[in-house]
């Protein structure tokens, strides 16, 4: 007990002699922390405001409450039982998925091969792609209609999804290449000393190298379709393909007759899926996997 009561004395003496800090270090940390405070507000508040204004009752703008009084789940029934939400969320989260695996997969690909393998016109190759993601996927909206319009892909989901990962695949092809780039070329040529063919090259070895950028673009595609609305309202034409941004849109876009609180409980029910895939998909996003095989 005694031995205790020293340790606990010698350390609140250690702590009177610490020097505090510099009175400038102190005024830059109060700075700092209050700088994240107010930037959490903005983002949050807007956040708890589109929550509340979906439990809040009324259909106006004006109804909408951060924290409503007689709160309401009406709003959420609604979408379901008066409009096509159910169908539009499908449409949605079909693009998604196509979109997510086409993007992974054609992306890992593409970068691998750009990274790893030298073939003639790889370097105009590279500089193409450069080129490419330079210029916005709207500016090719004509072009993509003429184009569709003469394979007779109009008012399809799948057209859709290949739309989106034709768009961003210089993009990921050229964030995959960059990524592949900094992996060790030593994994490589060890594997192919011990015969392994390129393919199980790329993936038993590359492919689970790749898993923290491979998530990045898998959270970044899944998230695209939900958002996307210039493309779905350019390519599609009839009402049970809409997806979730078009059907949205329509509650919000007569001025005389909006139904802004059952486009928030639309809005909170979207944001589900991303929620849920980021959380999971999180303790994936960690960099530096190669350092540790390099060790090894």
């Amino acid at each position: 007990m005694t031995a205790t009561l020293d340790a606990t004395a010698r350390a609140r003496a250690a702590r009177k002699r610490r020097p505090a800090a510099p009175r400038g270090e102190r005024l830059a940390s109060a700075f700092l922390h209050l700088e994240l405070l107010v930037v959490a507000i903005i983002v949050v508040f807007p956040l708890l405001w589109i929550v509340g204004a979906s439990f809040s009752p009324g259909d106006g703008l004006m109804d909408a409450e951060p924290v409503p009084d007689g709160a309401t789940l009406d709003h959420y029934v609604s979408l379901f039982t008066e409009t096509d939400y159910g169908r539009w969320y499908l449409n949605s989260l079909y693009v998604a998925v196509l979109n997510t695996v086409g993007s992974v997969v054609l992306s890992a690909l593409c970068g691998y091969v750009f990274s790893r393998i030298r073939f003639k016109g790889r370097k105009a190759g590279l500089l193409g792609i450069l080129i490419l993601q330079m210029f916005p996927t709207f500016l090719t909206a004509i072009a993509v209609y003429m184009l569709f319009l003469n394979f007779g892909l109009l008012d399809s989901l799948t057209g859709l999804a290949l739309v989106s990962i034709a768009a961003a695949l210089p993009y990921n092809t050229w964030l995959m290449k960059g990524y592949t780039d900094n992996l060790p070329a030593s994994l490589d040529e060890a594997a192919a000393i011990d015969g392994a063919s390129r393919w199980t090259i790329f993936v038993k070895i590359v492919l689970p190298l790749m898993r923290p950028m491979l998530t990045f673009v898998a959270i970044t595609q899944f998230t695209m379709p939900w958002m996307d609305f210039i493309l779905p309202a350019l390519l599609l034409q009839s009402p049970e393909k809409q997806t979730v941004a078009l059907g949205l849109f329509a509650m919000i876009e007569d001025v005389y007759q909006n139904a802004f609180t059952t486009f928030a409980a639309g809005a909170v029910i979207l944001a589900v899926p991303i929620t849920v895939l980021y959380i999971v998909l999180q303790r994936y996003l960690v960099t530096g996997a190669s350092a540790g095989a390099e060790k090894g």
